[in-house]
């Protein structure tokens, strides 16, 4: 048995944990697979650096919009792929190496552990590890449905696309959420054939329904967009490619395709850890039930010394929110005597597909939902294309949407569909977490113009809220 100040399941966010504070302490450092965590690996970080070059890849279309004529050629993607992963892999290579070689306080763990108690850890070889202090940072994985052909080697899960060897033909993406929205840019940006398959009827159903609405519109101008569609089984072909089966009120589809992506969702690693076994509290979706402090609970009470953070026990499966959490627990670790919340505050979101989107706070149905009065609520919808700006770009799709409470004159949710709205949105996630006012945001400080942003500007103004005779002018 081997005892530590201070053990990390994963090496993701996790790995941040491990400060100066520690130097003098021995830390457990566990993490099975490749070290980093998802976004580094398999996540944000190279599904970007796919999504720019595609977004590059797809510009011919804007450009012909506005009498310029490009020509995509083909797109290079052993290229681009080796340029990507030539730096996340030495990233998690060095990583590795530094934690497991060069520190000497610390113990890496190659392998798969179990909680046997919330301070007791045991390997799959049968190593007992314990420690003061725990924290659960085991990320999430893909989840395919258990349905005949999703074992086939051209079906493949957002882990394993990104190292095809070639640029696939044609792609057939099952789903409808952020990871099938983003991945079908990268294959069309790129030139695949792309065919995107929903059990729904509407594509990123869980944002404000304007923004599904436009954004199901916009993809299936890009690409073959079939909603309404359940997945039964894929078959090969014996030619190298497959065939995805479907039904809709008993009539069948059938496409064919050279690599099938399913982007089916995510599931919390709760489970690998035993943690139900081990007494630990679990919220429905079955990741780990956690306290503001994000100490684990146990019936309900918070377990002393015991941590999670991201996707293990957050709703978020977000970086900056995994980020944010690490430093809360950071904090807690090395102060237990004066424990700090995660503010929780105007938690954003983007996809960055083609068009992009950006969302912070309550849908309008949400707000609605929760108001007293359903008339206390403002919606207003900006277009791009009302700007100069929009003019520019002959933007016939970019919109803002804000939700507001007219009694309080306070942003309750923002929700942008267009070019660059991952960053146009900010100014917005900062009104929300400070709580600036809608009137004060839109008259007191200058907006650029012509910039886009005036668009966002437009948006607080068209809200129309009270405001007295000594609001900016």
């Amino acid at each position: 048995m081997a005892h530590y100040d201070l053990a990390i399941v994963g090496s993701g966010s996790g790995n941040s944990l491990i400060t100066p504070y520690w130097d003098d302490r021995k830390v457990a450092l566990v993490e099975a697979g490749t070290f980093g965590g998802t976004c580094l690996n398999v996540g944000c970080i190279p599904t970007k650096m796919f999504a720019y070059p595609a977004t590059l890849g797809a510009s011919p279309a804007q450009a012909g919009r506005l009498g310029v004529d490009l020509v995509r050629r083909g797109a290079d993607w052993r290229a681009i792929r080796d340029r990507i992963f030539g730096r996340v892999d030495a990233i998690s290579a060095d990583g590795l190496r530094y934690r497991k070689d060069e520190l000497e306080n610390v113990h890496l763990y190659r392998e798969h552990v179990r909680l046997r108690d919330p301070h007791t850890l045991v390997t799959d070889s049968g190593e007992v590890i314990t420690a003061d202090q725990v924290v659960l940072a085991s990320g999430s994985r893909a989840v395919v449905p258990d349905l005949p052909g999703v074992d086939l080697p051209q079906v493949h899960t957002s882990d394993t696309i990104m190292r095809l060897e070639e640029l696939p033909g044609r792609v057939l993406i099952v789903g409808g959420g952020f990871i099938a929205a983003e991945f079908a840019h990268v294959f069309h940006g790129l030139g695949a054939q792309v065919v995107q398959v929903n059990r729904s009827g509407a594509l990123l159903r869980h944002h404000d329904e304007e923004i599904s609405r436009r954004f199901t519109t916009a993809a299936a101008q890009r690409w073959d967009v079939v909603l309404d569609h359940d997945l039964t089984s894929i078959t090969d072909n014996g030619d190298g490619t497959v065939t995805g089966h479907f039904e809709n009120d008993g009539e069948a589809l059938e496409v064919g395709a050279d690599v099938v992506l399913m982007a089916t969702g995510r599931t919390p690693n709760s489970d690998r850890l035993d943690a139900a076994a081990a007494g630990l509290d679990l919220e429905e979706d079955g990741r780990l039930a956690v306290d503001d402090f994000q100490r684990v609970l146990r019936g309900g009470q918070p377990v002393e010394g015991c941590y999670a953070l991201g996707d293990a026990s957050s709703e978020y499966q977000l970086k900056h929110v995994a980020n944010r959490e690490a430093r809360v627990v950071a904090h807690n670790l090395e102060h237990p005597q004066a424990l700090r919340p995660t503010d929780r505050t105007a938690i954003p979101a983007a996809v960055f597909s083609d068009p992009q989107i950006a969302t912070v706070g309550l849908t309008e149905a949400q707000a609605r939902e929760q108001a007293a009065d359903p008339d206390d609520i403002a919606t207003v919808v900006q277009d791009f294309g009302s700007t100069a700006y929009g003019w520019a770009m002959e933007d016939q799709e970019g919109i803002v949407k804000l939700v507001a409470s007219r009694s309080t004159g306070r942003l309750l949710g923002a929700h942008l569909l267009g070019h660059d709205s991952s960053m146009l949105i900010q100014p917005l996630i900062q009104a929300m977490a400070t709580g600036l006012g809608v009137v004060e945001m839109a008259r007191g400080p200058y907006w650029i113009h012509p910039a886009l942003t005036e668009v966002v500007e437009n948006a607080l103004l068209g809200l129309d809220l009270p405001h007295g005779p000594d609001a900016p002018l």
